[in-house]
């Protein structure tokens, strides 16, 4: 990337956006909340300076990435796709189309394949026969009833048995929500150790759904409740974009943040996925710049980072042919992704 910023030595180095004491938010939605459950969890995390946490999301729109830096910036966006399709008319040639869009994105060789292809549960096996079993690209597959998560907790732990048993290598979950706004804390983390357990070696992507915790003190509070119960090499993710308002800049930053004070007092490295609403190259590089400049280069693979926005792909595409050539493509040059996301 362009922007330099040299890896951090030590805690300290880090700059801290949020205050330890309860009151100190300034959101401007923040309610009083009645649980002691909350107000405990507040008093050991630390709640979120919304103000700096924005002012540093808008920062990143600043930024200025050009030539080369923009080419490695946008391949890297294309490596780090989790390329979608998430409807009820997903059939098996769909997705098998899918796949190969997956494994070749664009004729240009030096195009990486994209992260993974996200499917639901009865997509999983035409994916798999699609793209094999000696391949780059993983089968992730959303469980445990996406998008609500309204479902008993045996059926949902069920679906993931099934999407494991039938090729997933990834497994993206929705949290208890209405467990977490009732201060239930143990219960939404009970669930997601056993989601975790029925994962067996498939990752864990634990998705928020952070437009449903309604403050920045909740995104980092369910963000910390996930971590401590997920493994190196799982997820925390955004959203499921299938409600009205998905991944931000600013949404973004508090999970990141969240890893990075994880990181520094457990050494357990956890991933981070923004989904939803992100369709635009420039776009995927503020994020990306945010990534560098919270966590550090460490971050910057598919392997702890990713984006669930399939119709970015074309959008990369486009940008890395302008930058070789000098010249847009139009729309329809490259074919469609998916209709999710």
């Amino acid at each position: 990337m362009a922007v330099q910023i040299p890896e951090p030595e030590s805690a300290a180095d880090f700059r801290v956006v949020f205050r330890g004491r309860r009151n100190d938010s300034t959101h401007p939605r923040m309610p009083a909340f009645p649980h002691a459950a909350f107000r405990s969890l507040f008093d050991e995390i630390g709640t979120v300076d919304a103000v700096g946490v924005e002012e540093r999301a808008a920062k990143y729109t600043t930024r200025s990435i050009k030539k080369g830096a923009k080419v490695f910036g946008l391949k890297l966006a294309v490596s780090m796709l989790d390329l979608t399709t998430l409807e009820g008319k997903d059939t098996p040639g769909k997705v098998e189309s899918l796949c190969r869009k997956a494994v070749r994105p664009h004729d240009d060789p030096e195009v990486p394949p994209v992260a993974a292809v996200c499917v639901y549960p009865a997509m999983v096996r035409p994916a798999r026969r699609a793209l094999g079993a000696d391949t780059p690209v993983r089968i992730a597959s959303v469980a445990t009833a996406f998008p609500s998560g309204q479902m008993p907790l045996k059926t949902r732990l069920a679906e993931v048995r099934a999407a494991v048993a039938d090729g997933a290598d990834e497994i993206d979950m929705v949290v208890n929500r209405g467990a977490f706004l009732a201060g239930e804390f143990r219960r939404v983390q009970d669930e997601i150790a056993a989601v975790v357990e029925a994962c067996g070696d498939a990752a864990l992507k634990v998705i928020l759904e952070t437009s449903e915790l309604e403050t920045y003190d909740n995104i980092r509070a369910a963000s910390f409740l996930a971590m401590r119960v997920l493994r190196a090499g799982d997820f925390i993710k955004t959203s499921t974009g299938k409600t009205a308002a998905n991944a931000t800049l600013a949404n973004n930053q508090v999970m990141l943040e969240a890893i990075r004070d994880f990181y520094l007092a457990t050494g357990t490295p956890i991933g981070m996925k923004p989904a939803g609403g992100i369709r635009a190259a420039k776009h995927a590089l503020q994020f990306l710049i945010a990534v560098k400049e919270t966590l550090g280069d460490a971050w910057l693979t598919n392997e702890r980072y990713r984006f669930g926005a399939s119709s970015l792909l074309n959008d990369l595409l486009r940008q890395l042919e302008r930058e070789k050539t000098g010249a847009y493509q139009a729309p329809y040059y490259f074919s469609e992704a998916a209709e999710s996301y």
